[in-house]
């Protein structure tokens, strides 16, 4: 196999997957920076992913409209002119709107960068291919922590947005030397209705939540974005019923399966994407650790989720799907209540044990609620269902960040202070509870008493099998 191509398009992605967990580490040290609140800076956090959610679902048209390699150093361009935005910004506005422009240039990278390489391997070597460009989405998270630590504590956290810079210029240099021509093809009219819908609910909904308890803003702007955001998500769910190609096929929530993967996956990542936001803060914040120090634990998360790859498949097979579902859920809620525990008396090697088993529960939850999203698609399905993940992944971990924020927000309204370590400790009992109630209300066996669940499980069960 050609290593090359998804060699150069793992260059992209570990440059994405490592800056969006870099920045979490820095967020004290920015918001002293730009005169702002640690906890303000979730709209940062939340721009980013917003803007993922918006542009994903109109990645794939663009680079067949106008060419996959075009596109995928068009993408490469944009992330880095919004990190150098990043680095520039002197306000908590600026900064928020240079994270969304980078979020821009993200949607467009990793599903195009996946076209391309589909396109240019034969079919024999595609898994093999798939393997090298994964790589990143391992490692990213697993260094992320660690250098953004490293490099806000002992120079300044400008170099983390900077350091993209010579790597996204080396990736389109690499690009345009390498990649193979891609030429334009045909393709329908672009939804334009519906991505405005779309976009206008995504982002009402979730920066309306974020802003609501903001004390630069008032109340009433925050409800009023999300009433916003939600009477934009209702008329485009009647814009799809008529549309001829929408741009998010909602048609697909008609299966059971689908909807309870999508959905119960997808109120769970509202806990599990509060964590990443509190972590690095309750570290810094409230037992006065440096950047560096706080990266350093917080990355036994990934190495965790990585290790469960290798035993994923083992775990179902001989537990069984619907049950490891169900514990693993439970487990999952738990060890993130477990976190309002820690102090600063607590042994670290306890807390990175625990943060390992975390990071190993969750991703074995994750990758089964993945699986089971497609266990029922038909393959010409398949590129519909795809953007609709995509896009409720990357709300459902928005919101979990406008959660997290709001209950630190209210927390120190009530006791008329600065963050405390009990703050935290109320805001990761909170998540627990909601991610919980999540599992509680999906009701995963439910969908496994019927027809449809008992084909997916079959169907999941043979996928593990023959991977």
């Amino acid at each position: 196999m050609n290593r090359t191509i998804p060699l150069i398009l793992a260059v992209a992605l570990f440059m994405e997957n490592m800056d969006s967990t870099v920045i979490a580490t820095s967020l004290p040290a920015i918001a002293i920076d730009i005169h702002t609140s640690p906890i303000a800076l979730k709209l940062a956090l939340t721009a980013y992913l917003v803007s993922l959610a918006i542009f994903i679902p109109i990645s794939g048209w663009m680079a067949d409209r106008f060419g996959a390699k075009n596109i995928f150093r068009a993408a490469i361009a944009v992330f880095i002119a919004g990190s150098v935005a990043c680095a520039l910004s002197g306000s908590l506005p600026a900064f928020v709107v240079s994270r969304f422009l980078q979020g821009i240039g993200g949607a467009m990278m990793t599903p195009v960068g996946r076209l391309v390489l589909v396109r240019a391997t034969p079919k024999s070597d595609l898994v093999a291919a798939m393997s090298w460009l994964t790589v990143p989405a391992l490692v990213g998270p697993l260094v992320g922590p660690p250098i953004g630590g490293f490099i806000t504590t002992y120079f300044t956290w400008h170099w983390i947005f900077l350091i993209n810079v010579p790597i996204g210029l080396i990736g389109i240099w690499l690009a345009t030397r390498f990649l193979p021509e891609t030429e334009a093809t045909e393709t329908p009219p672009l939804d334009f209705i519906g991505f405005v819908l779309s976009g206008l609910a995504a982002s009402g909904v979730v920066f309306g939540l974020s802003v609501v308890s903001l004390p630069y803003l008032p109340p009433a702007t925050g409800f009023i974005t999300v009433a916003v955001g939600l009477l934009s998500g209702a008329l485009y769910l009647m814009h799809a019923r008529r549309a001829r190609n929408p741009l998010l096929a909602l048609e697909l929530f008609r299966n059971q399966v689908f909807r309870s993967s999508v959905l119960g996956g997808s109120l769970f990542r509202i806990g599990i994407g509060a964590v990443p936001f509190l972590l690095p803060l309750m570290f810094q914040i409230g037992f006065g650790l440096t950047p560096f120090q706080s990266g350093m634990i917080t990355f036994v998360s990934a190495i965790g989720a990585i290790g469960m790859k290798f035993v994923t498949a083992l775990i179902f097979r001989v537990v069984g799907f619907r049950r490891v579902l169900i514990v693993g859920s439970l487990v999952a809620a738990a060890s993130i209540a477990i976190y309002g525990l820690f102090t600063p008396e607590t042994p670290y090697a306890l807390m990175l044990a625990i943060l390992l088993v975390g990071g190993f529960i969750r991703s074995m939850f994750f990758t089964g609620v993945n699986a089971l999203s497609y266990a029922e698609v038909s393959a010409e399905d398949t590129s519909k269902a795809t953007p609709i993940t995509a896009v409720f992944q990357q709300l459902s971990i928005a919101l979990g960040v406008a959660l997290a924020g709001g209950v630190l927000e209210v927390s120190t309204s009530i006791h008329g202070g600065p963050l405390t370590l009990g703050d935290f400790h109320t805001a990761f009992f909170i998540v627990a509870a909601e991610s919980e109630a999540a599992n509680s209300a999906v009701c995963v066996p439910r969908p496994f008493a019927m027809a449809p669940g008992a084909r997916a499980l079959r169907n999941v069960h043979w996928t593990f099998r023959s991977a």
